[in-house]
């Protein structure tokens, strides 16, 4: 499904000086239905390589295809058509204030061209699926951290993703909350989506029991099919 060619990612030099390497000659393949999780500790390459895949940034060389599509050869008109088949989740959940739980997630559908009809039916069901169904008329300032990351989980959803991306989705959450994420990403996963999730979360990581690819100092380090955190 995802095969990450030869991928090195050079930011310049603000000061003249070498540029930065943030991802050196990174190669691996993700399939279909599969959850594997980039690890690393802060400044790795986590997020820049997460970046690429959505084609937010370009590599200095090397290619990651999706399927038998070039990600960073296609037309920016046809950048859409590859990011509804990529859900992502982030640490700061990017929820709109002013719209409750149910507006959140049909905003997507709306910007989508989804019918009002197609909204009324789909909204209700990913809803349920993150256990949110009881709050689709609460503002996110109404919800606790866990119910704003599912919100976030379910926005992504709702256009029926191929991929989830989870960048760091536990970084503002406590324990608790933090495992309840886990079993609604291992859900999602366990639904025929494939999930990928960065983070540097060595509990989550350790207690997942999935493949693990390790990054350190944007090199791959390690790729382990049910791997654990070690750095």
């Amino acid at each position: 499904m995802l095969s990450i060619n030869n991928i090195t990612k050079l930011y310049p030099s603000r000061t003249g000086n070498a540029p930065t390497i943030a991802l050196d000659n990174v190669s691996f393949k993700i399939n279909g239905k599969e959850f594997v999780s980039i690890v690393g500790k802060s400044g790795a390459g986590k997020t820049t390589l997460l970046k690429l895949i959505l084609a937010e940034e370009k590599p200095s060389k090397g290619q990651i295809f999706f399927d038998d599509l070039n990600i960073h050869e296609i037309k920016r008109s046809q950048l859409p058509k590859l990011r509804q088949r990529i859900g992502t989740v982030f640490q700061d959940y990017k929820l709109f204030p002013s719209k409750t739980t149910y507006e959140n997630v049909a905003y997507i559908m709306e910007a989508m061209g989804a019918s009002e009809q197609e909204i009324k039916r789909d909204v209700p069901q990913i809803l349920e699926i993150v256990g949110l169904l009881n709050r689709a008329d609460n503002f996110p300032n109404e919800l606790s951290g866990g119910e704003k990351q599912r919100a976030a989980i379910a926005r992504a959803l709702i256009h029926r993703p191929d991929i989830i991306l989870a960048d760091e989705p536990f970084g503002n959450l406590d324990p608790y909350h933090t495992f309840d994420i886990i079993k609604l990403l291992i859900k999602i996963y366990e639904l025929g989506t494939t999930v990928i999730l960065a983070t540097h979360d060595k509990e989550v990581i350790n207690s997942l029991g999935k493949r693990v690819i390790t990054l350190d100092s944007g090199k791959v380090i390690r790729d382990e099919e049910r791997g654990r955190f070690i750095l």
